[in-house]
C-alpha cells in the first residue's frame, strides 16, 4: 500500500472515529433521559410498540484481586496466567 494510500486510510480512520465519539456522546444522553423518565415514573421496565426498555438492578460477585493479592500472595503467583494480545493503535 502506497504512503498516499495510507494517509488517506489513516485520515478516513480517524474522521470515522470522530463520529464515532459523537453518536457515543449523543446515544449516552438519549439513555439518560429514559433512564431519568424512569426513574421518575418509578418503573424498571416500558413497553412499546416494537420496542422495551429495562432498567433492573443486577446483582455480580467479583473477585478482589488487589485483597487477594495482599492477603495471599503466593496463591495468586500460583494462579496467575500471562498472556499475549496485539494492540492496534493510531495516534
Amino acid at each position: 500500500m502506497s504512503v498516499d494510500v495510507m494517509n488517506e486510510k489513516v485520515k478516513e480512520l480517524r474522521e470515522l472515529r470522530r463520529m464515532w465519539e459523537d453518536l457515543a456522546t449523543e446515544i449516552a444522553s438519549i439513555e439518560e433521559e429514559l433512564k431519568d423518565h424512569m426513574d421518575w415514573c418509578g418503573m424498571d421496565m416500558l413497553l412499546g410498540m416494537d420496542w422495551n426498555i429495562t432498567w433492573k438492578s443486577v446483582a455480580s460477585s467479583r473477585l478482589d484481586t488487589a485483597a487477594l493479592k495482599k492477603a495471599l500472595p503466593d496463591v495468586v503467583e500460583r494462579f496467575t496466567k500471562t498472556t499475549t494480545c496485539r494492540r492496534f493503535c493510531v495516534a
